[in-house]
């Protein structure tokens, strides 16, 4: 009934969809294989896309040729750049988007190649043969051949959803769990644990009183995910803002004894940096308010999502407490919120490919890791579906440094660190986060991507390399053209910097803090007819390379230094034990995760600077 296919990607979620559209651009015959064929890449909790941090990973799975950022700015109802007061390492785009054209975009991209076919139902398990996936196993108990497999199960293994008193198998509101999965992968000898997400109540926007709350406008002239010329809405909906009070965390407290997270039914842990409402009261129990962010779950429906009101609290008590928000007085519900409890598996027991150390071929992306988040689930399937895809041909694998890409740090600590909550990126886990900005990342991936053979990477490529040579002409224009006091010292009083007494090339006047490269090509008008003439981004790339030029410049070198220490190979049959000289935690932890270079033995929790000495010794060095 089946061909022997050279991918099955086991979900349908973000993780599942990028997987299976990677590995089919590259050339694979691809299964997905999903319980619900009407739920394809379903935004399962709030109806956005990006976000700190998140939002550059976005950007680069777009430069990798992956599908989430065109799908995003296709679905997307308002965009807002965050964080423009910071520095431009810190800048993150995120789009608030239409739940079901996302949904819809999604399936329709998936079923348009044709290296992709589809199977509606659950998989109950892998089959495995010599240490090696050979397929997968269905509910119906159908065996469907495979030369790899990529599972991306979600909150679905064994999920269990929680809503006060009450608790019932699911692994989404409305869907069942997936069983046997795990029990089969814990018997092969993974290493199985219990991890708890949450989402808030759903609300009839027609019953809210918006003139209670602040509203919150995107970005004037809107945004984009893509580095393709995706069109951008000429309109956008508005969020808006409002706040919690002490009425209402007293009767929040009423259900604390009904809370599943406070009487112990929930074991797993939850994700620190995004507490549900209970969670908020009880850790801060200073705080009078909470922020309540009130989104729109799409252009022609009036179904509303209460971002940061996640929740497990009884149904009544969830009820009763959201009626005491301002603008929220005469609230209906669509749904209560719940929490959601699932099987997930320790990320060190992967290589930095994704594949499983234990079973040959077989990968694991999304929350089966340990992570949260559509945009680090997104990524880890397309790096799943690459690394499928080469491994069966034989190919070298396709791997991102540190230093290349947000997706590389997330990666890097998954398989060397582990987690033990779920895992969520911020800009703060990346070492050299001036070189991972949401405005380069084209120029960092896309070169890579076209290098090992992803599809219609050409068009990307000539972008990229238009946008560089656009950033390199302007940069020579500010270094070579001068500017006299007469033309620039109104702007400097004006901007409260310290005027000229000679000719200075542009450049310099640029470096100030209190200048932007629109204040001077306002004042210069050669600058100005240039920078019309070049693409924003380039633009933008190009002001940014100039300001941050000491910055970037140090961090390079940094990564210079660890480059050496990523060069030193180490042998992967090396049994670690034998190293007497280890501490015994490093000779534990090298033997368990079989780094492949000094680097990245160096960034193995419980690894020392004096392990690393023996190592290079070891090692010859």
């Amino acid at each position: 009934m089946f061909p022997e296919y050279d991918v099955i990607v086991v979900g349908g979620g973000h993780a599942g969809c990028e997987a299976a559209v990677a590995a089919a651009n590259m050339g694979s015959k691809v299964l997905l294989a999903t319980m619900n064929m009407q739920v394809i890449a379903q935004m399962s909790c709030n109806p956005a896309m990006g976000g700190v941090a998140k939002g550059q990973i976005v950007r680069e799975i777009d430069a990798l040729g992956g599908y989430t950022g065109i799908v995003s700015d296709y679905s997307m109802v308002q965009f807002r750049m965050l964080n423009l007061s910071k520095g431009p390492a810190m800048w993150s785009p995120r789009t608030q988007n239409d739940r079901m054209i996302f949904a819809s975009k999604w399936r329709e991209l998936a079923e348009k190649n044709l290296n992709i076919d589809f199977w509606q139902e659950m998989v109950k398990g892998i089959v495995v043969k010599d240490g090696r996936v050979c397929g997968v196993r269905t509910g119906m108990g159908l065996e469907i051949p495979a030369k790899s497999v990529v599972l991306t199960n979600g909150t679905f293994l064994n999920g269990l959803i929680h809503i006060g008193d009450k608790q019932f198998g699911g692994g989404r509101a409305g869907e069942r769990a997936a069983k046997g999965i795990t029990e089969q992968l814990t018997d092969l000898g993974f290493e199985a644990g219990r991890m708890k997400t949450g989402t808030p109540p759903r609300i009839d926007g027609r019953t809210l009183d918006y003139s209670k709350m602040e509203p919150q406008d995107g970005d004037e002239g809107g945004g984009r995910f893509s580095y393709l010329n995706m069109p951008i809405p000429e309109k956008q909906l508005q969020c808006h803002i409002t706040y919690t009070n002490p009425e209402v965390h007293e009767l929040l407290k009423t259900g604390f004894e009904r809370s599943p997270m406070f009487n112990g039914r929930i074991r797993g842990l939850g994700p620190r940096y995004c507490p549900s409402i209970e969670d908020k009261i009880d850790r801060f129990a200073d705080r009078d308010r909470h922020q309540i962010f009130v989104e729109p779950e799409g252009w022609n429906t009036c179904e509303v999502y209460v971002n940061g009101f996640s929740s497990s609290l009884p149904e009544d008590v969830q009820y009763r407490a959201l009626r005491k928000i301002p603008g929220f007085e005469n609230a209906k519900m669509f749904r209560p919120g719940y929490a959601i409890e699932y099987d997930f598996f320790q990320p060190t027991q992967l290589q930095l490919t994704l594949e499983t150390r234990l079973v040959e071929n077989l990968y694991f992306a999304g929350q089966i890791n340990g992570t949260t988040g559509y945009e680090e689930a997104a990524c880890q399937g397309l790096m799943a579906g690459i690394n499928a895809h080469l491994k069966i041909n034989e190919r070298d694998p396709f791997i991102l440094k540190r230093s290349e890409a947000y997706i590389g740090v997330l990666i890097d600590d998954l398989v060397n660190k582990g987690t033990e909550e779920p895992y969520r990126m911020f800009t703060s886990r990346a070492e050299y986060r001036i070189l991972l900005r949401q405005d380069n990342a084209d120029i960092r991936l896309t070169p890579l991507a076209h290098k090992i053979g992803l599809k219609n990477m050409d068009e990307r490529l000539d972008r990229v390399a238009l946008k560089v040579n656009e950033r390199d002409d302007l940069i020579s224009f500010m270094r070579d053209t001068s500017v006299s006091p007469e033309q620039i010292n109104g702007l400097l009083i004006e901007k409260n910097t310290s005027t000229l007494k000679q000719k200075v090339k542009l450049q310099s006047v640029l470096m100030r803090p209190q200048l932007s490269l629109q204040d001077l090509a306002n004042n210069h008008s050669e600058l100005n007819r240039f920078i019309d003439s070049l693409d924003p981004e380039s633009v933008q790339l190009a002001e940014i390379q100039m300001k941050y030029e000491g910055y970037i410049t140090r961090e390079q070198e940094q990564v210079d230094k660890m480059e050496r220490l990523e060069k030193v190979r180490l042998n992967q049959k090396t049994d670690y034990h034998n190293l007497k000289a280890l501490s015994a935690e490093a000779r534990e932890k090298l033997n368990q995760i079989k780094p492949m270079t000094i680097g990245q033995a160096s960034r193995i929790s419980g690894v020392t600077p004096a392990d690393i000495s023996v190592l290079l010794v070891h090692s010859g060095r």
